[in-house]
């Protein structure tokens, strides 16, 4: 059979992702931190984008930069006149130089040179002109001090030789933010051609800086060089700290045994471990925490249903400038200009409808997770209702992927706190009876009330907790209890035990 080429028409269906879909994807889960930061690209970008100002804040503006200009035309005047106080003429007036009326001034250009001078007068305002205008208390009081910047200090008294300050410089880089030495310093000494030794002994050096516990390669490390400054590194504590595996198992009886002290002893020394800092190098850290914000505001009505509403606050207000594409687009001077406002028109009426559908879509999706969990909102965690991603979606008539997007990092301010909207999907857990099934949430706070309210003659075990739950309506499995109590950090009823004994028997 002979091979042929030939055409053939078929007509078919398919599912095409064009760019502009999904644009309107990515912005369902995007924060509104994120979202803020992707509006200001596309402004940039597309020049019939722009933000909506409220009129009141731009009338207030107008305002403050009217009242200002009289302010500024004054202080204009001042700077002015100022303009002739130089160094060189009160030097003359007073037969002197400035160093001796104020000892805090580091000296002329003739000792400095002009660009520490320049450096100078722009820091301490004493050039005068706009470099000191903005200057205030609050400025410089805002720039703390890094960790890299307090090493550094240290570092260049401690150390006179150049290699050794080199070497110590070195290994403050491997630093990480906790104050722990992540380089290696067998590393170190290969890379700046120098002996393991000469390396150690500058890193024996830099161990001693403050706080104690900088340049530790372990927890270990970081506690032995808090105790060795407080003159408490015996060898019972040198026991203590090489075995931190059993206290964090709070073995304290093999402890005991290795450390060769007794109870009374023992409790001591674990309060003056609970003393020390693990990471030293914290105090010095400079990031910033960003402050959770709400997509969506609940409150109870007047009816007694509840009021979903989005946070204004996260809505960003992004308008087209029709105006500005009717005066440039008759002024086109090619068909590439053409296309490319046709372009920007397009994009900007896209992106405005995008952001409409995802803020429709926020609270649609936030309305019915309020709708399923009203009996948490009047009652609390232990009437959370077991809900997934697909009940939500089929009753709001959309796709599951598109609710598990429009919940990913959104949160929502409830009279009982602001909760994350994935806080309100849990997994179902059984009822004993053949009841309603219950919130893995709520069955986690109903453990969590347990083991606080047990005695410490009376310690539970996991089969314990699962005999009570059961009693109460929960089927679960043992497996299940040990899973929760170690996703919420509580240790084992034997753990619990020793430690509860070793509490009892410091009270007495």
């Amino acid at each position: 059979m002979a091979l042929a080429a030939k055409l053939q028409l078929r007509q078919s269906q398919s599912l095409v992702m064009t760019p502009q879909l999904m644009q309107s994807i990515r912005l369902l889960q995007f924060t509104h931190v994120e979202l803020e930061h992707f509006i200001d690209e596309e402004i940039e970008r597309n020049p019939l984008l722009e933000r909506a100002e409220p009129q009141d804040d731009a009338a207030s503006d107008q305002a403050q930069k009217t009242e200002a200009e009289p302010q500024a035309a004054a202080d204009g005047d001042w700077f002015e006149n100022e303009a002739g106080w130089s160094a060189e003429a009160i030097s003359e007036k007073l037969d002197t130089s400035l160093e001796n009326l104020f000892p805090d001034d580091p000296g002329t250009s003739e000792r400095l040179g002009p660009d520490l001078t320049a450096q100078w007068k722009s820091a301490s305002g004493n050039g005068g002109g706009s470099s000191s205008e903005g200057l205030d208390a609050g400025d410089m009081a805002a720039g703390a001090i890094t960790l890299r910047d307090h090493v550094g200090e240290q570092v260049a008294l401690a150390f006179a030789e150049p290699v050794a300050r080199l070497i110590a410089a070195d290994l403050a880089d491997g630093l990480d933010e906790a104050g722990y030495l992540r380089a290696d310093p067998a590393e170190v000494a290969a890379r700046l051609g120098t002996d393991a030794a000469t390396v150690a002994k500058v890193l024996a050096v830099c161990q001693t800086f403050e706080p104690a516990g900088l340049f530790a390669r372990d927890l270990a490390e970081c506690l032995s060089l808090q105790l060795a400054v407080r003159d408490r590194l015996d060898p019972a504590m040198k026991a203590l700290v090489a075995n931190l595996e059993l206290l964090a198992r709070r073995d304290f009886q093999t402890l005991k045994r290795i450390c060769g002290v007794d109870e009374e002893d023992l409790l001591d020394m674990l309060a003056e471990i609970r003393a020390l800092d693990p990471r030293p190098g914290m105090a010095f850290s400079g990031g910033v925490s960003d402050a959770i914000v709400a997509d969506v505001e609940v409150r109870a009505a007047n009816d007694g249903s509840w009021t979903v509403e989005l946070n204004a606050e996260t809505l960003p207000r992004v308008l087209v400038d029709h105006i500005y594409f009717a005066q440039v687009s008759p002024h086109a001077k090619n068909q590439v200009e053409k296309d490319f406002l046709a372009e920007c028109l397009q994009n900007a009426n896209w992106l405005t409808r995008s952001l409409d559908q995802r803020a429709k879509t926020i609270l649609k999706v936030a309305s019915e997770i309020v709708r399923q969990q009203d009996a948490f909102l009047v009652h609390g965690v232990r009437h959370l209702k077991p809900l997934n991603l697909r009940t939500v979606a089929d009753a709001i008539g959309m796709h599951e992927s598109t609710v598990s997007r429009v919940t990913a990092n959104k949160y929502m301010l409830t009279p009982r706190g602001v909760f994350e909207l994935r806080y309100f999907f849990t997994a179902s857990i059984a009822a004993s009876g053949g009841g309603d099934a219950h919130s893995s949430e709520a069955v986690r706070d109903r453990i969590k009330q347990l083991i606080d309210e047990e005695k410490p003659v009376d310690v539970l075990s996991d089969d314990a907790i699962v005999d009570m739950l059961k009693e109460n309506g929960v089927d679960i499995a043992r497996r299940t209890v040990a899973k929760y109590r170690e996703g919420m950090n509580i240790p084992s009823s034997v753990q619990r035990r020793r430690e509860k004994r070793a509490l009892a028997s410091a009270g007495r």
